[in-house]
């Protein structure tokens, strides 16, 4: 039996920084099924186009982290963008977020959020037992059933009432009806206001998501990394995990892997199935001619359109050929038909005049599952005592859906180097702060 100190399951980005920040002072073996490390953070390069896996841009609160990645990368390559982003709703452009420029509806749509929104703002903005609780409470009916709740039970594929009130953490755009008074008043002029929300501005390499993937790997000792491996068991009593034919023994296991695959591999259940989560078809897409927008990204609540959200990654590269993510959101148990999908997508960009005498050159499909963990109260619950009941047995789950959590990239990073301090490591890399 091979005995490695620490054993980490999982080679995306939550995984290779626990493996970068622990190598100075263990033995480390990552081990990762696809062929290829980055999870979702993986890159396409097809037909002269680059595409990720889905729409992923790097905002970082935190400088250390940011320049702990960007070091270790070609930062001419490294584009810093202010984000352009819309809603199209009933047929025009509203500037996201939905919510900060409802004055830019028909004016009887704006009065009456306007009057909903005040009435709102007048009672108590606490202890609300659901999503859809929350933006009724906080904004309304009329601005909730307008775009609040329609897209976001689109993005999740589950109804509002199913979600916990703050199941978006501080990635919802809140604001308060005064702030948004003030918001309007400055607009009178004409003038377009983006919001400081969390990813107002971001990061993004010319090579795509992979530089970040590929700057993280960097900090990792030859050897370590194992791809194209699956983990097929854990054996929690004896320290053990089976890896394709063999055994490897561990001191600590970190575990990356999504967590009901996690609590399989172990034995356990999740008997009330409360871990659950959507899937997300995106489509990647090429064609001969640039973008008739300057739109980074727009979101689409309305039932008509096939996808919730569409991004240009040439808006954002500065290429002369339109090239587009389409993302398609799916409850877990439909089936994902990609023609069919394809096609359909590509009559509702007609229809929405994204795509006006475009010509397909290229396409790729990746299907994210699971994609938007659903977070409810008695799922996070359960996930908690999950990854107490781990903790106690030396492994330790990480990253977005290794805890089932929503959180960012960045987060995942100092999550990892939280565990690595924790465990006496990486004390020379960063300040105990970070």
């Amino acid at each position: 039996m091979a005995r490695e100190r620490v054993l980490i399951v999982g080679g995306g980005v939550s995984g290779l920084a626990a493996a970068g920040f622990l190598s100075d002072r263990f033995d480390c073996l990552l081990v990762e099924r696809e062929p290829e490390i980055g999870g979702y953070c993986r890159t396409i390069r097809q037909g002269g186009y680059t595409w990720d896996y889905s729409g992923h841009f790097f905002h970082f609160r935190n400088n250390w982290v940011a320049e702990y990645v960007h070091r270790r990368m070609d930062v001419s390559r490294l584009l810093r963008v202010a984000r352009k982003s819309r809603v199209y709703f009933r047929g025009q452009y509203i500037d996201f977020p939905f919510q900060f420029n409802i004055h830019q509806l028909p004016m009887p749509d704006f009065v009456h959020c306007l009057a909903d929104m005040y009435a709102a703002s007048q009672q108590s903005k606490s202890g609300f037992s659901s999503f859809r609780d929350m933006v009724y409470g906080r904004y309304g009916r009329k601005l909730a059933d307008l775009f609040l709740i329609p897209y976001n039970e689109k993005l999740y594929s589950v109804p509002a009432n199913r979600l916990d009130g703050e199941a978006m953490g501080r990635f919802f755009p809140h604001i308060e009806f005064a702030t948004l008074l003030e918001h309007i008043a400055t607009a009178v002029d004409g003038t377009r206001h983006e919001s400081d929300t969390y990813n107002a501005k971001f990061n993004y390499h010319r090579d795509g998501a992979r530089a970040y993937v590929d700057a993280l790997a960097s900090y990792i000792p030859p050897r370590v990394v194992q791809t194209g491996t699956t983990c097929q068991s854990i054996d929690l009593e004896r320290k053990q995990v089976r890896i394709e034919d063999e055994v490897v023994t561990y001191d600590r296991l970190i575990v990356t892997a999504p967590l009901p695959p996690t609590l399989h591999m172990i034995g356990w259940r999740d008997p009330q199935h409360l871990l659950t989560a959507n899937k997300v078809l995106v489509l990647n897409l090429g064609f001969d001619r640039a973008s008739s927008r300057e739109d980074h990204w727009v979101y689409y609540p309305e039932p008509e359109w096939a996808f919730f959200r569409v991004g240009h990654y040439d808006n954002i590269l500065g290429q002369g050929r339109m090239s587009l993510y389409v993302e398609i959101s799916m409850a877990q148990d439909d089936e994902v038909d990609v023609e069919a999908s394809l096609d359909r997508a590509l009559v509702d960009l007609k229809r929405a005049g994204v795509v006006v005498g475009h010509a397909l050159t290229s396409w790729a499909a990746v299907l994210l599952d699971p994609a938007y963990v659903h977070i409810t109260r008695e799922g996070q619950t359960f996930a908690e005592q999950c990854c107490a009941k781990l903790a106690a047995n030396d492994v330790t789950a990480l990253g977005r859906y290794g805890r089932w959590v929503y959180c960012s990239i960045e987060d995942n990073i100092l999550q990892a180097y939280s565990v690595a301090r924790e465990w006496g490591a990486a004390a020379h890399i960063g300040p105990a702060e970070a």
